[in-house]
């Protein structure tokens, strides 16, 4: 049977160069409490004014949704087989209009960031906030968790396409400009998103203050490319009524459904806008988006409408059929520099949410590279690059269109926004106090959209909206795996636990063998019981080394520790010490160097008479632990490729002694 790795410390459950989480983990309710409830305060820096961080926030928060003009009317006429008569014009841009104003504009800018966890966002942080009250866990918790875990798998695959059909988007200007260049859009589009994935583990600090001059480029581009063709056709603006979009649904019946799937591409990027409130604030996000990223969308998209009123053959391609015959390569090479950036944002996305998921528990510790000191944001995840890179050239090859790939995407976001919809509402009753009648209403309204607009991009399942399903399958499989398996692996370990003060007082009353040295428990048992290690360890070698500390690491939302606050000793008598390491979501755990060099410590930790001990697990299947039988094969599995605790602590490898335990499991 192989080995299980070694448990994590107790309390590791914040962003850290290799998170934690092996089968045991600190429970859901402290987890989550780390987030939802008020901590140590965010290390004071000196902040950007207003303008230069809704600037910033044009690259990270709006790429996205800002290159959605590539591909997204031309998918509501060409992929759907809408003849692009003035009605249908009119019908699909006021759809467009108020898909913006309604979703974006009014219901996340205005309130879902209000709705931030401690600063942050993002789907897990909201489901912090609501699964957490008052310090104590809401009722319903469990389907409030489930609800987020299923927006977090939802979201992965979103993550796949959007690099995909952004990059593809712009490359296929190549074709528009002389179709001698078509058969090199697919490879030139994959050649490009591998070169993005390989460049993932340099990091992007060197290139991200380029991000928001390209993005703000091309924001001006697209509005420049739609006021000549608005101006030749300025009653293009009629469309703003909302009557003909209700014309059209009338006029076209289940055809209007599909076409709705479609307008949904104008807003795919609305996620981003509550994930990133963490990096930039409400006020900056908003003022970008009023100031610039709306104006210049609301252009386009009607000029693109405008040129269909005059040319409906056009309907190919609108957007590049905007840019003049000079302009055509310089806006390709814009159009694929945004869709770089687009890209980005959504890789740097995932693996936030990845880093997030472990944080919370539900995924094992893997290897996480911080590749910005001023940066968060700035992480970079091996595998999940891997997986994303594979997944996304992939795509590229099999849909070879963004006609083709619009039928997959969608789907994703829009199954994600009615969760965030019923997240904010149990957040807006327990945590601002809104009455039911308020909280309903308003949630109700915006929940009715958020469901039309999921029923519409359901009708693309067969035609390629079941990828991101398979892929929000599995990742809601290894996550719900992992942390069933660790809540069984808990309740066995707390079973077979004894409290730190029954062991103590027994040691007084019998007198245990202690030879010279220091051994270090590392520990994730809670502060009031003995670590299992130590127990096993008494069990087995019935000898104590004349200095035992009890270490629990602890992660904080900062990024850096000051020296002073580092570790945190108490002395419990019988030559025992409970110590508390603390450190920053910025700072690699070096676990020996720290203890060498804490006062409180100095001449009780010497790096050459110190022996670490961890706990290392051999599961045992058996057929009561509550899991069918390809569930535990697959939480060994992950269990078993966990990222090892000796090299995410740094520990000295010749000073480390692990004990194996065997788990009925």
């Amino acid at each position: 049977m192989p080995h299980e790795p070694d448990p994590p410390p107790a309390g590791s459950r914040a962003r850290h160069d290799e998170a934690a989480g092996p089968p045991e983990i600190p429970r859901v309710s402290e987890s989550l409490a780390s987030i939802a409830q008020p901590g140590q305060a965010p290390v004071a820096q000196a902040r950007p004014g207003l303008p230069a961080l809704a600037f910033a926030a044009l690259g990270v928060v709006y790429g996205d949704i800002g290159t959605s003009p590539l591909y997204a009317l031309k998918a509501c006429f060409a992929v759907n087989g809408v003849p692009p008569t003035s009605a249908n014009v009119y019908g699909i841009l006021s759809m467009v209009f108020w898909a913006l104003i309604l979703v974006v504009s009014i219901w996340y800018l205005g309130f879902i960031l209000r709705a931030d966890n401690r600063g942050e966002g993002g789907i897990l942080a909201l489901m912090a906030l609501a699964t957490f009250h008052g310090g104590r866990i809401v009722s319903r918790r469990g389907l409030l968790v489930a609800l987020g875990l299923l927006g977090t798998a939802l979201l992965y695959g979103d993550g796949m396409i959007t690099p995909a059909i952004s990059v593809l988007g712009a490359i296929e200007g190549l074709q528009h400009a002389t179709p001698a260049l078509a058969p090199f859009v697919i490879p030139v589009s994959a050649a490009i998103l591998l070169g993005l994935f390989m460049v993932q583990r340099r990091g992007t600090a060197g290139v991200a203050r380029l991000f928001s001059p390209l993005t703000c480029i091309w924001l001006v581009s697209i509005a420049g490319l739609g006021v000549p063709a608005i101006l030749k056709e300025p009653l293009v603006w009629q469309a703003i009524n909302p009557a003909h979009a209700a014309r059209f649904f009338i006029a076209n019946g289940w055809l209007g459904l599909h076409v709705l799937g479609s307008v949904f591409l104008t807003i795919t990027g609305a996620e981003a806008l509550y994930t990133d409130v963490g990096h930039f604030g409400r006020r900056p996000i908003r003022a970008a988006w009023f100031a610039l990223v709306l104006p210049a969308l609301l252009l386009n998209y009607f000029g693109q409408g405008a040129l269909l009123l005059r040319d409906p053959g056009a309907v190919d391609n609108p957007f590049y059929a905007l840019v003049p015959t000079p302009l055509l390569y310089p806006m390709v090479a814009v159009a694929t520099a945004a869709a770089i950036v687009a890209s980005q944002a959504i890789i740097s996305g995932v693996f936030s949410l990845t880093s997030q998921a472990q944080k919370l528990g539900y995924l094992p510790r893997m290897t996480i590279v911080h590749t910005s000191h001023h940066t968060v944001g700035q992480i970079y995840v091996p595998s999940v690059n891997s997986f994303l890179m594979v997944a996304t050239i992939g795509l590229v090859l099999a849909f070879r269109s963004t006609d083709n790939l619009a039928q997959a995407y969608g789907i994703a976001v829009s199954a994600t926004m009615p969760i965030t919809t019923l997240l904010f509402y149990v957040v807006a009753r327990r945590r601002f106090g809104w009455s039911a009648a308020r909280a309903g209403l308003l949630c109700g309204f915006f929940f009715l959209i958020d469901i039309s607009f999921f029923g519409a991009n359901a009708l693309k399942i067969p035609q390629g909206g079941w990828f991101p399903i398979v892929v929000a399958a599995i990742v809601w499989t290894l996550m719900s795996t992992w942390r069933e398996g660790i809540g069984i692996l808990q309740a066995i370990g707390k079973a077979a636990g004894m409290p730190l003060q029954m062991l103590l007082e027994d040691l007084g009353r019998r007198k245990v063998v202690r030879v010279p040295g220091t051994a270090v428990f590392m520990s994730n048992a809670p502060a009031d019981e003995a670590p299992l290690v130590l127990l096993h360890h008494l069990k087995h070698n019935k000898v104590l080394h004349e200095r035992v500390v009890l270490l629990s690491i602890l992660p904080q939302e900062v990024p850096t520790v000051a020296p002073e606050d580092r570790i945190e000793t108490h002395e419990l008598g019988h030559e025992f010490y409970q110590v508390l390491v603390r450190f920053g979501f910025m700072e690699t755990p070096n676990v020996a160097e720290w203890l060498a060099a804490s006062e409180p410590l100095k001449g009780l930790v010497k790096p050459a008479e110190t022996t670490y001990y961890l706990g290392r697990q051999t599961l045992v299947p058996t057929g009561h632990s509550g899991m069918t039988t390809w569930r535990k094969k697959l939480f060994r599995f992950m269990a078993r490729n966990a990222q090892r605790a000796t090299a995410y602590f740094r520990l000295p490898p010749n000073r480390v002694v692990e004990l194996g335990a065997q788990v009925r499991f």
